[in-house]
């Protein structure tokens, strides 16, 4: 799958959950969020449980997204979702159809 692909992949698993959003990371996966580091589909997969019972129901369907870049391997997204979350942006890095590095931050309200 392109950059492309695995980005609107992703976007779509979040609507979806916990489990379908790990599809898009290996056990090499690395996300760095502005609070720790997680290495692997285990502590990545703690990471997204716990962020997806804090959110209220319908977060996703209704998140704006304010720029989208793909370049190569390399994709760039910077988002809203008022008033819970004023600014986040995601940046990805996809080798071999999946998510291999990934950084992610958030202002919230």
């Amino acid at each position: 799958m392109s950059t492309e692909a695995v980005l609107r992949n992703h976007l779509r698993s979040a609507r979806l959950g916990v489990d379908a959003v790990m599809d898009d990371y290996t056990d090499q996966s690395v996300l760095m969020t502005h609070h720790a580091t997680y290495r692997g589909r285990a502590e990545i997969r703690l990471f997204f449980t716990a962020l997806f019972e804090s959110l209220p129901a319908g977060f996703f369907e209704t998140m704006r997204m304010r720029r989208e870049e793909v370049n190569g391997d390399f994709a760039y997204i910077l988002w809203d979702r008022e008033p819970i979350i004023s600014r986040a942006t995601d940046t990805f890095v996809v080798r071999d159809g999946k998510i291999l590095f990934q950084t992610f931050t958030a202002l919230t309200d």
